[in-house]
């Protein structure tokens, strides 16, 4: 049970935002504590267990802010939780043709749900990090609503999409109405060591940042070869395991041909990984499901709004229908290239997440 309206559990990476996030939070007068999820063991990632995990140096650099802070920090050992939410999903979307956003079920399982729920074991009332988002609630309805940042260029509300009304009711994100340029000043005025660390860009769990070698390493298999066809099923060469590619790729192919040729689908039950021109990669319509809607209970009637199927895609306008409790059908105003199965799709209403959901 909450017990106090100005307790916050801070969510410490170790970087520059969610530091950031700890003394602003301090600054409006709440009791604060830090803490660092140890999401992962060496040996699941393929570091030696007698090594030094490669993520000292932010649990050290978390630490450092808290000190300066004067708030007790805490390092919590989610790494059971981040096995099965996030790293066996991973391995199972390439599995099975698919390609994930393990960020989207960090945020979801991880953060937003195991360590809310430590917070409430410990009679905190809020979670806060270091996203560039933000959380308004709808006074005509009562509604807990997210939006973008202020910061077009550092907004994370598409990786945030999955969020419950109660998630969003005890969560806050005191760095979305901040520039990026105004977050390292604030940490360089502090004096925080990680004023001017560089923002993490890879997947925090594949070490080498080959996807296919992590997941040999983690799943212990060899993934077989099998044919590269064209759209009329015909043999053009041999590709080396489905676990390589994804839709739209055209590097690492090894093919020679007379254009360009690009995946357009990858078919683990046939294990064949279809090839062709750049023009055949666009279309307008997907299926989504595993839905989660913010602004509205649901979208009974078709509704135009912009969406986008990856994280770095600008919206495109689009008329989103709900077809059941769990699914989604969108059809975009103009073709959109490599839909890809198990990314996710986002919707706007200008500024306001509506919901989202994964590409089938």
């Amino acid at each position: 049970m909450f017990v106090d309206s100005k307790k916050a559990i801070i969510a410490m990476s170790g970087g520059v935002d969610s530091s950031v996030a700890a003394y602003l939070m301090k600054e409006q007068g709440f009791t604060c504590i830090g803490a660092t999820m140890k999401l992962f063991r060496n040996e699941d990632v393929g570091i030696p267990r007698e090594h030094t995990c490669c993520s000292l140096e932010d649990v050290e650099d978390a630490r450092s802010v808290a000190y300066a802070l004067n708030i007790p920090y805490y390092v919590f050992n989610f790494s059971e939780s981040f096995k099965e939410k996030v790293m066996d999903r991973f391995v199972a979307a390439y599995e099975n043709g698919a390609t994930p956003n393990p960020c989207i079920d960090c945020n979801r399982y991880l953060k937003f749900d195991k360590l809310y729920r430590r917070a409430k074991e410990l009679g905190y009332d809020y979670v806060v990090t270091g996203h560039y988002a933000r959380i308004e609630r709808d006074v005509a309805t009562g509604q807990y609503l997210l939006k973008k940042a202020v910061d077009s260029g550092k907004d994370q509300s598409y990786v945030l999409y999955a969020m419950t009304q109660d998630q969003l009711a005890h969560t806050l994100f005191p760095l979305g109405n901040l520039q990026k340029a105004q977050v390292r000043e604030i940490a360089e005025k502090q004096g925080f060591v990680n004023a001017r660390k560089h923002d993490s860009q890879d997947i925090c769990f594949v070490q080498s940042g080959r996807y296919d070698e992590f997941i040999e390493g983690y799943t212990g298999h060899d993934y077989p070869p099998g044919n590269f066809i064209d759209t009329d099923g015909n043999v053009l060469g041999r590709h080396s395991g489905i676990i390589r590619y994804t839709i739209g790729q055209r590097k690492g192919l090894g093919i020679s041909s007379a254009a360009p040729l690009y995946v357009l689908r990858v078919d683990p039950i046939e294990n064949t990984v279809t090839l062709g021109e750049n023009a055949k990669l666009y279309e307008r319509e997907l299926t989504a499901t595993d839905i989660n809607l913010i602004s509205v209970p649901a979208i009974e009637r078709p509704m135009r709004l912009k969406a986008k199927i990856r994280y770095r895609q600008p919206e495109q306008w689009a008329t989103a229908l709900q077809i059941d409790e769990n699914t989604l059908k969108i059809r975009f105003d103009e073709p959109q290239r490599a839909i890809t199965k198990g990314q996710a799709v986002v919707l706007y209403d200008c500024d306001t997440v509506v919901g989202g959901g994964t590409i089938q």
